[in-house]
């Protein structure tokens, strides 16, 4: 297998486990703070993605904590594929979350105006963004453990 950036058990690979992880936390905070949005499905569900996502991430990230620590590779094809399911299972459960409670956000509280405070509406706002930049994080992973599955 070759060696790419964001490799399971590099620097990089680590960087990117925990921006997902703490991007993930964040966005899960900034919703909970915010009162009323289990009001709405698409924000319960934001939460669940997230959710999964946090606890995806901050295991991964100890594995390759360890795997640095140890000087040890991750790059076993059944470690890799079994990366990549869940990569690619998280992705598209943070995209789907993240693509709804924006959808939402912008519905009611841009179209429809019916935001009556102002602080609330703008931590649901944070709130998504911080899941979409957790999928980008998740996204670049996923294409990462992809091509090395591909590659070996």
């Amino acid at each position: 297998m070759i060696d790419i950036p964001g490799t399971p058990g590099t620097l990089t690979g680590l960087v990117l486990r925990i921006s997902q992880c703490v991007f993930a936390a964040a966005s899960i905070a900034y919703m909970v703070t915010s009162g009323g949005f289990f009001s709405y499905t698409s924000f319960c569900y934001l939460i669940a993605a997230m959710g999964l996502q946090v606890i995806w991430s901050f295991g991964l990230a100890i594995l390759d904590t360890f795997a640095l620590a140890r000087k040890k590779t991750l790059l076993s094809p059944v470690l890799i594929s079994l990366f990549v399911v869940g990569d690619w299972v998280t992705a598209t459960l943070s995209l789907a979350g993240a693509s709804s409670s924006a959808g939402i956000t912008v519905l009611y509280f841009g179209d429809l105006g019916s935001c009556s405070f102002e602080a609330e509406c703008w931590r649901y706002q944070l709130s998504v963004a911080l899941a979409f930049l957790s999928w980008i994080t998740i996204a670049v992973s996923s294409l990462t453990t992809l091509w090395l599955l591909a590659s070996g």
